[in-house]
């Protein structure tokens, strides 16, 4: 699966999201699941890679982490932080599909920002023109590379999110 190329929103996204959010909720039980990134904002494009932040609380994260490595979620270390511990999983042989989780504690700057990017993101036309830009301008510098890709989105994101 070629992860760094641009791809056209599509309506189906939604469904996706609801679909893992059912198979997160029987594994890991009474959290808070949100649909983030760019398959959850109408018509912005991305990698078609369905992104969901997982709200839990804080002195619990460790046993929430288990639960996903251990129900074969991947740690991805790379595009983790203090706050935020990421993990991806791949379904289908021919057609793959690519799904993110971000496992945070409830009321984190993650959790807020993230979800405060979004609703900027749904609400302004033009800012979310300006992200989709990035988006396609960052797929060819980057070449592939996540670390790239993820650094030149941060200021934008970070500068957007309050």
């Amino acid at each position: 699966m070629k992860k760094y190329v641009f791809r056209k929103y599509k309506n189906s996204y939604s469904q996706l999201f609801e679909k893992e959010k059912k198979r997160l909720l029987r594994i890991l039980g009474n959290v808070k699941i949100e649909h983030i990134g760019s398959t959850s904002v109408p018509n912005l494009g991305g990698k078609g890679i369905v992104d969901i932040l997982v709200g839990v609380n804080k002195n619990e994260i460790d046993k929430f982490y288990n639960k996903l490595t251990s129900s074969k979620y991947i740690s991805m270390p790379n595009a983790s932080d203090k706050s935020r511990f990421s993990f991806k999983k791949d379904y289908g042989l021919f057609f793959r599909r690519r799904v993110h989780i971000h496992l945070t504690w409830t009321n984190s700057k993650t959790w807020k920002e993230t979800l405060n990017f979004k609703k900027n993101l749904i609400k302004s036309k033009n800012l979310k023109e300006k992200y989709s830009n990035l988006k396609k301008e960052a797929v060819k510098i980057a070449n592939g590379d996540g670390e790239i890709y993820r650094k030149l989105k941060k200021d934008f994101i970070k500068i957007n999110s309050k």
